[in-house]
């Protein structure tokens, strides 16, 4: 996303390690709470309840520790539980003889073999005992693939979902509430998402971001319970993955097709889904710069940055041929189509100042067609592209036109971004009424532009923590209508970095300055109450967190 029309879209990941950072986690990494007040914000079940402390040496089993009377709270971890129902007893935590059970060729042998090496434990099968941690899919569990019940009790542990996903999460709340307390509290958790898409997007065309530096954010996402990673790879400045069918586009720094597919397993082994983004009709400036006769140019035979001529066939033909060999690289569920910033419709009068774009238009769909829905049809056609191959496609808010003989496709997801544009840019009010499913990328809010160009600042997590919520699509007011707001029509959120000024800091900058604010969204998009903690307790959490 982004030309000259507006600025554009824009920790390192601690985990506990094996063997000693293990012993530290038990022994040192007790969490204050103020009295009567569950800090992690999930709603209690019972008034009171009692657990022992996390005082005995890591070599024991959890099983030998003896009741204090300490009441019983819910681990503090981000995003906070959203139900916790306490029980009195000792909690949970690896001993020298604890393990991981569940099968090792099962479908939960990759969550069990990653929580065993974080907390320094093997794996097994068969029945847990006392000091294990169990994993086991529930399919008639209620909530959803990404819901999980934690239940602690009789010196054990035990995770378990209705799909593999939400047995994940589980783990993670598992690692980190032995990285906030020390323990896992006695007592039930039972945990969900308030949304289903929950991440980053990030532009790799602007600024070339290293296989190993994404890797290292999808691991931090994953402890944060975030499954997206949108990939902006293709722009005016850059074009970033191999590409067999059309080499000739390709930036000198890109990824290779193999570092993509490690990316992708990776996602896959998270529970993070890899969606493509090839931008078009606009943002096609590396396209154009091996195919200069693709260029938009005005009836004067002025040229249009990024933009590609889309009376010329061969303009669909060269962005299909791309999205046809790059659909079996990405197996996820997502194509973003970006549809966004076409320069030919930010003139005054785009019939009159693109008469081959008028002519085109009238041709495929008669003598009231405009320019616009020239535009509207190159959307059309790719995402019916798109479902051919598979996927369900998405696209940038300014990309969907009124009044035109053709009308976008309702099955395109939104991703509403913004309200900057110089033209006049539709309230997400209306996408909602017209019964289309939105994304919430809220630009005031979650947009972190390298440079901070056009008045664009780096978000905050306090910001975003404190005032915005999936409703605020756009400025700081959430829609009234809260019937619209819900799960099924703004489907989620990320959060999205863009390389405007490449420059401006550095890719460790860059992963400092998003990590306040990914954290602040993942408990936003995971728990739909207020957040429980202040913002100061919140940022200490995450601090001793490693998030």
């Amino acid at each position: 996303m982004g030309l000259p029309l507006r600025a554009t879209k824009a920790a390192r990941v601690r985990g506990l390690a094996a063997g000693a950072a293990v012993t530290l986690v038990l022994t040192s990494l007790g969490c204050q709470t103020e009295t009567g007040r569950h800090p992690s914000g999930a709603r209690s079940s019972a008034h009171t309840a009692t657990a022992t402390s996390a005082t005995t040496s890591p070599g024991r089993s959890p099983s030998a520790v003896p009741p204090r009377g300490a009441a019983s709270a819910p681990p503090r971890t981000i995003p906070s539980v959203r139900d916790f129902t306490p029980a009195s007893g000792p909690g949970w935590r690896p001993g020298s003889g604890s393990r991981v059970v569940a099968d090792p060729r099962g479908p939960l042998g990759d969550e069990a073999r990653m929580i065993a090496a974080e907390l320094g434990l093997r794996t097994a099968s068969g029945p847990a005992r006392r000091g294990d941690l169990s994993l086991a899919l529930a399919p008639g569990q209620s909530g959803g693939r990404e819901a999980y019940t934690l239940t602690v009790g009789d010196g054990r542990a035990r995770i378990t979902g209705p799909a593999d996903a939400g047995v994940f999460y589980g783990t993670r709340t598992v690692k980190q509430a032995l990285r906030s307390g020390g323990r896992l509290p006695e007592g039930v958790i039972h945990d969900r998402p308030g949304r289903a898409q929950r991440g980053l997007n990030l532009d790799i065309a602007r600024k070339f971001f290293t296989a190993g530096w994404i890797e290292a954010r999808m691991r931090q996402m994953a402890d944060l319970k975030l499954n997206q990673l949108a990939l902006h790879f293709s722009d005016d400045q850059g074009f970033r993955i191999q590409s067999s069918s059309h080499p000739e586009i390709v930036s000198a720094q890109h990824l290779t097709k193999a570092q993509v597919r490690q990316i992708v397993a990776l996602g896959q082994r998270l529970h993070i889904t890899v969606i493509p983004e090839i931008d078009s009709p606009g943002h096609l400036g590396a396209v154009i710069k091996a195919h200069p006769q693709l260029q938009l140019r005005n009836a004067g035979g002025t040229t249009f940055q990024g933009s590609v001529d889309i009376s010329k066939p061969a303009a669909a033909r060269i962005v299909d041929q791309l999205m046809r060999e790059y659909a079996p690289l990405f197996p996820g569920k997502w194509w973003h189509l970006g549809a966004d910033e076409y320069l030919a419709l930010t003139v005054k009068d785009p019939q009159a100042s693109f008469p081959g774009l008028t002519a085109a238009a009238k041709r495929k769909y008669g003598p009231s067609a405009r320019v616009q829905d020239l535009v509207t049809g190159w959307l059309n056609d790719r995402a019916r592209l798109a479902r051919q191959l598979g996927k369900q496609p998405k696209a940038w808010n300014d990309g969907f036109f009124t009044g035109g003989v053709v009308n976008p496709d309702k099955n395109i997801e939104v991703e509403y971004w913004t309200g900057r544009l110089k033209e006049t840019a539709r309230q997400p009010l209306e996408y909602l009424q017209e019964g289309r499913k939105v994304v919430n990328l809220n630009d005031a809010y979650l947009y972190y532009v390298l440079g901070e160009p056009g008045g664009f600042t780096y978000p905050t997590g306090e910001r975003i923590y404190e005032e915005w919520s999936p409703a605020v699509l756009r400025g700081s007011t959430p829609i009234a209508d809260k019937s619209l707001t819900g799960p099924n029509r703004v489907l989620g959120a990320r959060f999205a970095i863009w390389g405007d000024h490449p420059e401006a800091q550095t890719p460790a900058q860059v992963a400092q300055g998003i990590r306040l604010p990914l954290a602040a969204l993942a408990q936003r998009v995971w728990d739909p109450g207020k957040p429980p903690l202040s913002w100061s307790q919140f940022t200490r959490l995450a601090e001793r967190l490693g998030v």
